[in-house]
């Protein structure tokens, strides 16, 4: 055998499963759910008793993370459901380029220039408004089942 250490850089989940299996009767309003093959927020969960030898059903209502449409499902509750992983990150911008593309500061000093402004008016307008008044801005990005969108946004003061 050798003696040699290996080192990995760990710069993406190395074949990982973007999402895992969970029960559908465990899971709760505010848990995450694969609906249609889109990552979703669970905003409401009935559960209901079907007859002599059925199963009981779980109703799933679900709110896209990225599009933000309900989406539906029933699914029996002893059956397992799709669960995505979703992260969080938080990134310093640096920069809004005219074709709607950010660019960001990460955590190692390197920059992430691959991610769309946000479509959330709201969202869209504060970050503008932010960077065109020369805050220092920290985006927070989530990314779930290889999307990522910037989902919040956060003001540290000027620069």
């Amino acid at each position: 055998m050798s003696d040699e250490e290996h080192h990995f850089e760990s710069k993406a989940d190395a074949g990982a499963s973007k999402t895992y299996p969970q029960q559908a009767g465990t899971i709760r309003k505010n848990g995450y759910i694969v609906i249609k093959n889109r990552p979703c927020k669970v905003v409401e969960v009935s559960t209901s008793k079907t007859g002599k030898h059925g199963h009981a059903k779980c109703h799933f209502v679900a709110i896209d993370i990225f599009t933000g449409k309900k989406l539906e499902d029933i699914v029996p509750s002893s059956h397992n459901c799709d669960v995505p992983h979703v992260n969080r990150t938080d990134y310093q911008l640096i920069d809004i380029s005219e074709d709607g593309f950010v660019s960001l500061l990460t955590e190692n000093g390197n920059t992430k220039d691959d991610l769309r402004l946000p479509t959330d008016d709201n969202l869209l307008t504060q970050i503008k408004d932010g960077f065109a008044e020369g805050k220092d801005l920290v985006v927070s990005v989530q990314s779930a089942m290889g999307e990522e969108q910037i989902c919040g946004l956060k003001d540290i003061g000027p620069k």
